[in-house]
């Protein structure tokens, strides 16, 4: 395998792998008490993680400003220092939040909101740019979603950002951004047990990178999960929302889901691989546009993620078993 992936037209080279930011933002919540991240978190360990990450080659970080109400960006600030114009760097906007309460108190769609959340996010981020962002409210109206298309090809055009994206399951959405001309790509939920064939033919059609959030089903894939047992009262899987199945409410993973992970767990774990690499070689046999970025709270996290690098994408063969043991 290529050891970079391009941001689509962006022409931005990455490391085919990215990491995802969302955990290391510790714990926040939902105005009315529901959690949003996924757990306590260690700081020091995230920055070590991160750096253990670029030590490994990786080279694109994907965060969003509400992950942690700021704080997810504030770590990757500062565990990157010196090597931020090493990396890539994508984050998002369109929530609102309290930083000091750490509660996310809605969305702000409007054009204005797009100039405060950019200039919040590089003082948290200490940087003069952002490589990639990304419109954070996943079924923003078209209409709404073509004004804010302009207003980023107006930041691209100020040198504040390099390219956009919008993160979207719907391909209706994501094709109204991918008229702008400095759109680079999609971020949409792909994964084994959740494939996406509409958005990868969006991003062939339209020559945008797949960015592809939950590449291991929000851990089930990463093989530590059994049946029955409940999560952390802070972490979001413990009660999740409708949009993320696999999950039974205080009662951790969800056992049909578990079952579909042990049919594949032969042809995932062959060639030497752990079962989470497995999942992200699926993710690119699955298309060359593919850029999954796995979630991570620990350096020996990171270097399992990185590790998959090496191996490269499963062969044809492979895919051939896994349509048949899922029946697609």
């Amino acid at each position: 395998m290529a050891h970079h992936r391009t941001l689509g037209r962006g022409g931005i080279d990455v490391s085919p792998l990215g990491f995802g930011c969302w955990a290391i933002g510790g714990e926040w919540q939902s105005t009315d008490g529901q959690p949003l991240g996924w757990g306590k978190v260690d700081d020091d360990e995230s920055v070590r993680a991160i750096r253990r990450a670029l030590d490994l080659g990786v080279t694109f970080f994907d965060t969003a400003d509400a992950y942690g109400t700021g704080h997810s960006e504030r770590v990757l600030g500062r565990a990157l220092g010196k090597h931020r114009d090493d990396v890539v760097v994508a984050t998002k906007w369109g929530n609102v939040f309290d930083e000091r309460t750490r509660i996310r108190e809605g969305q702000d769609d409007s054009p204005e909101h797009v100039r405060r959340a950019l200039t919040a996010s590089l003082q948290r981020l200490n940087t003069d740019h952002i490589d990639l962002y990304q419109l954070h409210i996943s079924d923003a109206d078209p209409g709404r979603a073509a004004q804010l298309r302009d207003v980023c090809e107006e930041l691209v055009r100020e040198g504040l950002i390099r390219a956009y994206a919008w993160s979207t399951d719907d391909p209706d959405r994501a094709a109204v951004f991918a008229e702008g001309s400095h759109c680079a790509a999609v971020q949409h939920r792909l994964n084994i047990l959740q494939d996406a064939p509409e958005l990868l033919a969006l991003c062939a059609e339209s020559d945008l990178a797949s960015i592809n959030r939950s590449p291991l089903a929000m851990g089930l894939l990463a093989g530590k999960h059994t049946a029955g047992r409940a999560l952390d009262d802070g972490d979001i899987r413990n009660a999740p929302p409708a949009w993320l199945p696999g999950f039974i409410a205080n009662a951790g993973a969800d056992p049909a889901w578990l079952q579909r992970v042990d049919a594949l767990r032969s042809i995932l774990t062959s060639d030497g691989r752990t079962l989470a690499q497995g999942a992200l070689a699926w993710i690119w046999a699955r298309s060359p546009r593919t850029i999954p970025i796995p979630g991570f709270r620990t350096v020996a996290q990171a270097e399992e993620n990185a590790g998959a690098i090496a191996k490269g994408p499963l062969t044809a063969g492979q895919m051939a078993e896994v349509d048949q043991v899922l029946g697609r």
